[in-house]
Formats: C-alpha cells, sequence, structure tokens
C-alpha cells in the first residue's frame, strides 16, 4: 500500500535508469537494422546470385524488421518508464511542498497522513482558547469532516464554527496530501496497465499482426506521455521557432521525441529533412499495421498506398546501389519521407534528393483526386523523381517534392457526397490547404543550410488553384522565387503580377489538348454557351458578350493568356480527349513525363534548377 513515507521516499531515479537501459537497447537495434540493411543485405545482393543467396537474403529482410519491432518496442517501454518517473515525480514535489509548509506551521503529520494541529485562537461561545485536534484530507472539498464540537459538516461548516487559525492550515496541508497520494496510485495503476501490455508474441517472427500490435502500443504510450513528452512539443509554432526547439534539445531527447512520437516529428515543419525522414520511415510501418487491423474501404485505400511507398523506399535505395537498375537506367536521387499520415484522405509528403543540402527546392501540389493510395504513390511520386533528375542534369544540387498535404477534391465514387463531387468547382479545398502549403515551405526555407536557396512552387491541375490560394496568404508563399501552373484551370487572381514573386518568375505549361485548361468561365457556363475543345482545330464558341477577350476560364484570367502576363512555356500538344481513345483528359497528365513529354519535363526542370533562360518559350493563347 502506498504511504506519504513510501511516496517521499521513493527513488525515482531508478526508474530512470532503468529507462536508459530500454533506450540504449533500442539504440542498438536501430543501429543494428542499418547495419544490417545497408552493410549486408546490399552487399549480399550486389556480389551474390543463386537460390541460396535470394535465401539469405529473405532471412537478412526478416532480421530487419525484427531490429525494426525492437527498436519500437524498447523505445517505448523506455519512454513509459520515463513517463512513470516524471509523473510520480511530480505528485512526490506536491507531497514534499505540503510536508514542509506543515514543518513551518508546526504541525505534525502522522503515519496515516492525519494532520494535528495545536490550540490557538478564541472560541465564540466562552472567550477561551479554542481546541486543537486532528484533520484527516480528503480528495473532495465537499466531503464532511469533524469539526470541533464532534459533529460531521462540510468544509465549509467546519470552518465557518472553527476559530482556530491553526484548523484551516491543517485541513489545507491534509488535503494537499491525500490528494498527492491518490493520484499518485492512479499513477501507478495506470502505468502498470501501460507496461503489462508491452509485451512480445512468443516466436521471432515480426509479421503484420505484431505490427497491428504495435500500432495499438504506440497509440497508448503516446497518451501516457502526453504530460511527459507531448506538452512540450511546439506545434502551432512557427518553423523557425520549431527549428530552435528541436536544436536545443539533447540527443537523448530527440531519440526518445522521435520513438514515440514518430507521427509528429515527422510532420512537423522545422525539423531537419533527414530527422523526419527517419521519424517518417519509422511511423509509415506503425501506420501500415494499425491500418491492416481496420476493415474500412478508406484504410483499405490508404494501405496500398502506404505499401507502395514503403516498396518504393526499397527500390530508390536498391537502384542506388545499382541493384534493379534497367539498361540506360540511370540511378535515381536518394528517397526522402517527410510526411506521412492517415487524417482525412491522407498524407504523403516525398522529395528526390535532400531538401536541406539542395541549393534548387521544388514543392509540387498535386489536384483533383489525388489522395493517399497506390496511384500517388506510383503516378505523383514518379513526377517529383522526373523533376528532380531532369533539374540534377542542370544543377546537382536540386530536389524535387510531392507535397500532399491537403485534401484534394475528388470526383465519382471517391467524393463523400454528390456535394463532394461539385468540390472542384469550389476554391474551399484549395483555400484549408494552403495555410498548410505555406508551412512547409517555410520549414524548407528555415532548414536549408544554402545562404539562399531557390525555392520554387508547382501547382498542378487543381493543385495551382492551391499554389494560388497559399500566394494571397499574408506574406505570400515563404521563400517561393518561381511559380510554376501546370494545366491550370485559374489560380484565383486574373495577373501574374499578384502571386507575389514578379510576373517574370510566373511560367505556365498549358497543353492545347488539354480541356482543363480550357475550362470556361463561370459566366460562360451559367450561360450555357460553351463547347469542349477537341483539338488544335476546334476553339471554343462563346462571344466577347460573356467574356471579352476570350481569356477567362473557371477560377480566373486564364495562366496561359496574355491578359494574365506569365511566362508560357512549350509544352507537347497531348493525345486529344476520348478521339484518341486514352481517356477524356490524357493530355493533363503528361507534363511532368519525360518520356511522354519531354519539351515540358526539361522547361519544368530549367525553371527548377534556376536555369529560366534554358525554357523554349511558346506564346501566349
Amino acid at each position: 500500500m502506498l504511504t506519504w513515507h513510501l511516496l517521499r521516499d521513493l527513488d525515482c531515479s531508478q526508474l530512470e535508469e532503468a529507462a536508459d537501459g530500454w533506450g540504449a537497447v533500442s539504440n542498438s537495434a536501430d543501429a543494428a537494422r542499418d547495419r544490417v540493411n545497408a552493410e549486408m543485405t546490399r552487399r549480399l545482393e550486389q556480389s551474390q546470385e543463386g537460390e541460396a543467396a535470394k535465401a539469405a537474403v529473405r532471412r537478412l529482410r526478416q532480421l530487419n524488421e525484427n531490429f525494426d519491432y525492437t527498436y519500437t518496442e524498447c523505445g517505448l517501454i523506455r519512454t513509459t518508464l520515463n513517463s512513470l518517473a516524471y509523473e510520480l515525480r511530480t505528485q512526490q514535489r506536491r507531497l514534499q511542498d505540503a510536508l514542509a509548509d506543515a514543518a513551518a506551521s508546526k504541525l505534525e503529520v502522522r503515519p496515516d497522513g492525519g494532520v494535528v494541529y495545536p490550540a490557538g485562537g478564541k472560541s465564540l461561545s466562552d472567550g477561551s482558547e479554542a481546541p486543537g485536534g486532528v484533520v484527516m484530507g480528503t480528495t473532495s472539498p465537499l466531503a464532511p469532516r469533524p469539526s470541533p464540537d464532534g459533529m460531521l459538516s462540510s468544509e465549509r461548516g467546519a470552518l465557518l464554527r472553527n476559530t482556530n487559525p491553526n484548523y484551516a492550515v491543517a485541513m489545507g496541508v491534509a488535503d494537499r496530501i491525500v490528494r498527492a497520494l491518490s493520484e499518485a496510485k492512479r499513477v501507478d495503476e495506470r502505468f502498470k496497465q501501460t507496461l503489462g501490455k508491452l509485451k512480445a508474441a512468443p516466436g521471432l517472427k515480426v509479421d503484420a499482426s505484431v505490427w497491428t500490435d504495435a500500432a495499438k502500443d504506440a497509440a497508448t504510450v503516446r497518451h501516457q506521455a502526453r504530460e511527459y513528452l507531448r506538452s512540450d512539443i511546439p506545434e502551432g509554432k512557427s518553423a523557425a521557432e520549431i527549428g530552435a526547439w528541436w536544436q536545443y534539445l539533447t540527443a537523448e531527447q530527440r531519440e526518445e521525441y522521435r520513438a514515440v512520437y514518430p507521427d509528429v516529428i515527422g510532420n512537423l515543419d522545422g525539423i531537419p529533412a533527414a530527422v523526419r525522414d527517419e521519424a517518417n520511415r519509422d511511423n509509415l510501418q506503425l501506420l501500415i499495421g494499425k491500418l491492416e487491423g481496420e476493415d474500412s474501404g478508406k484504410a483499405k485505400t490508404q494501405l496500398s498506398g502506404l505499401k507502395e511507398i514503403n516498396h518504393q523506399i526499397a527500390e530508390n535505395l536498391d537502384k542506388r546501389l545499382g541493384i534493379g537498375l534497367k539498361p540506360g537506367e540511370q540511378k535515381p536521387p536518394p528517397m526522402y519521407l517527410l510526411g506521412i499520415g492517415d487524417e482525412g484522405r491522407g498524407r504523403a509528403i516525398v522529395s528526390f534528393g535532400n531538401p536541406d543540402k539542395s541549393r534548387n527546392v521544388s514543392a509540387y501540389v498535386p489536384g483533383l483526386g489525388t489522395a493517399l493510395d497506390a496511384d500517388f504513390a506510383r503516378n505523383d511520386v514518379a513526377r517529383a523523381r522526373d523533376t528532380a533528375i531532369g533539374a540534377q542534369k542542370y544543377d546537382p544540387s536540386s530536389a524535387a517534392i510531392v507535397w500532399l498535404g491537403y485534401d484534394a477534391p475528388q470526383l465519382g465514387s471517391e467524393a463523400e457526397s454528390l456535394m463532394g463531387n461539385g468540390a472542384v468547382m469550389l476554391s474551399a479545398d484549395a483555400e484549408r490547404g494552403a495555410p498548410a502549403y505555406n508551412s512547409f515551405m517555410a520549414g524548407l526555407e528555415a532548414t536549408n543550410d544554402n545562404d539562399d536557396p531557390h525555392l520554387t512552387a508547382i501547382g498542378h491541375s487543381y493543385g495551382s488553384r492551391t499554389v494560388g490560394a497559399a500566394t494571397q496568404e499574408a506574406g505570400g508563399i515563404p521563400g517561393a522565387d518561381d511559380i510554376i501552373l501546370l494545366g491550370s484551370p485559374g489560380v484565383g487572381v486574373d495577373r501574374a503580377e499578384d502571386l507575389g514573386v514578379g510576373k517574370e518568375h510566373v511560367f505556365v505549361g498549358a497543353a492545347e489538348n488539354d480541356p482543363v485548361s480550357k475550362l470556361p468561365s463561370k459566366a460562360q457556363a451559367y450561360a450555357g454557351l460553351v463547347t469542349l475543345p477537341m483539338g488544335p482545330a476546334v476553339t471554343r464558341t462563346v462571344g466577347d458578350l460573356f467574356d471579352p477577350g476570350d481569356d477567362d476560364i473557371w477560377f480566373g484570367k486564364d495562366p496561359a493568356s496574355e491578359a494574365f502576363g506569365g511566362r508560357r512555356f512549350k509544352v507537347d500538344d497531348g493525345p486529344l480527349p476520348i478521339v484518341d481513345g486514352q481517356g477524356p483528359t490524357p493530355a493533363h497528365s503528361n507534363y511532368f513525363n519525360r518520356a511522354k513529354d519531354s519539351v515540358s519535363a526539361a522547361n519544368i526542370a530549367a525553371v527548377v534548377s534556376g536555369n529560366p533562360d534554358l525554357l523554349v518559350t511558346e506564346s501566349h493563347r
């Protein structure tokens, strides 16, 4: 039974020493998985062939998975013990403060927690000295307690009848003692249950079910550590403030935050890219485990995306080591996972090249229909990879990012409702996503090692509307030097100069056969006088009555128009909608693709690398 003597004398440093031991095991597992992955598995794949080598690689990959799990679970135990020590020490300090006040007031604290107070003051009945006595503490201010006349009364009633000033002091001390003990008991029981859950299943194989269990463990420990760790994370602060907080932490503190809150640290703007990557790779496994245990359509969709990203991370490392490269294929830039999450329609931020080390960094915002799924992991991630490869031909110090940090509008069965199908016609999703994009860009600027990094904001399709909304936030897009708009339905402003970077730094790609870049203006649509574009020979037939100059589209002035004032660069016309048998908008998806539209991809790379003089330009519409 926990008494005030035991709580007073409790040595919380023993819990912290135990936590350090588990932390050492966690760190050893972390180092071991890196060694198995980089020094053993990869070298074996490079140097050996045959069934024996393949079997050995499979065993090594399983060993790597086991070390990954050990790192995670031991890290959770470390934080649980540290959190227990932190919360018990808090109650211990409260008890010690109460005991110190008792001593200062010459009050005696009995072994059972009762507080003895001396006589003092004058009785209201006869003027004699009011007697002393004993008071027992309570956790409730409304609980009855004995008054000097022997009757049970509420605290307020006892105070009104007791003229001894020592009584009120003793009652306060007694209450503080019992409350510290009561809370310490609750803390002990909570953490006893948490530690009891942190147990591995029998055997050595870590599979999907084990990661599902680990995800539940992580959620429990994160909840328990909210006072010890979570409350100190400066969420909502500027990227510069977050970066300063991270730099101030000790190496041990950083390890613990990364181990317990990889979901927070990995998505916090202002944290270095390498740290975010490590945290997100850890959280990726926990997310996969979490969603493996769910059966909803959303969970299955996001799980497919997470698994594909996990596959691409492994494939990227293989190809950088020369494994699995096709003839003539060059090694890709290193892949960094700068964000991952299952909130909303999913979050994923992937960079090719280290954005902290590169002079040139671009961040591309995808548009309509984008969500965390297998298509995003294959197609949108490939666009960032193609951009990075192209930019590095002009300047090796270049990195390219795909930023899915918002909920893009959906169509068809993926829309959450009939109203959801109309979201693409509205600016709400773009305006909600703009602050998050600007925060991310501020983080890129804050963590970049170069004195004056060259940052490019890229918006494709509805993503260009999101970029446009970001420019209208206070201060515009942090650090942005150039803006690229691709297949844009409009950006919410009518002039390039209103985007905050100077019209000569606004670049526009619009394929002739891309209907999204030729949407009617709202006035035209409402008038019902529109025919869809079907190629170079067919143009819109709406007269100047509803669109003087015929240069307005859905979200404002056509970015490819002379009236808008941006710098239009050459792109391939692309396939015709429907007619060429590739769907309704095939030309809309080719801007980044080096194989399908090498001219457009080269122009994007020229801007991203800081070489706009290499652009192949095209006349305005």
